[in-house]
């Protein structure tokens, strides 16, 4: 999420006659680094203690809660930059400056929240402790013939 938030809040800084090389792709590549590599992770730290027999129901939990934390988070943040942009351009701004001025906030505001995640999972989530492993693989280690021992030993 780390990147993601980085990425974000290079978005945040953007100006109204920004380039695309210099003030977009960066943030375009750290944004889609940072979630490409925080969303299977989640994932499977969601799935990590859910038997088999209830990983689909789990599976779909897990991705609704994706679906409507997406679309909540953009609610809110077009809500933010909607209100930051009326209140620009009612103050007097030009519109591109009072638009600009609102995206800018969303993405402050995404950054925060980002990286927020970002600490609350180096907060909270800790590795599995030396001899535990999950629910689908136990049953493999416990079975002859696994971890290297053979019938003859």
């Amino acid at each position: 999420m780390w990147l993601a938030a980085i990425g974000l809040a290079l978005f945040a800084r953007a100006p109204v006659n920004s380039g695309f090389v210099l003030d977009v792709l960066p943030g375009m590549v750290l944004l889609g680094l940072g979630a490409g590599m925080a969303f299977n992770p989640v994932l499977l730290a969601a799935m990590s203690e859910v038997d088999p027999s209830d990983s689909g129901l789990a599976s779909g939990v897990v991705n609704t809660a994706f679906m409507m934390g997406g679309a909540l988070g953009l609610a809110v943040l077009a809500s933010a930059a909607a209100a930051r942009t009326t209140a620009m351009a009612t103050a007097g701004a030009q519109m591109p400056l009072a638009l600009n001025g609102g995206y800018n906030l969303a993405f402050l505001v995404g950054a925060v929240f980002a990286a927020a995640a970002g600490l609350i999972g180096v907060l909270l989530l800790r590795p599995a402790a030396p001899g535990h492993t999950q629910n689908n693989n136990s049953e493999a280690a416990s079975a002859p013939g696994a971890a290297g021992e053979t019938a003859s030993s």
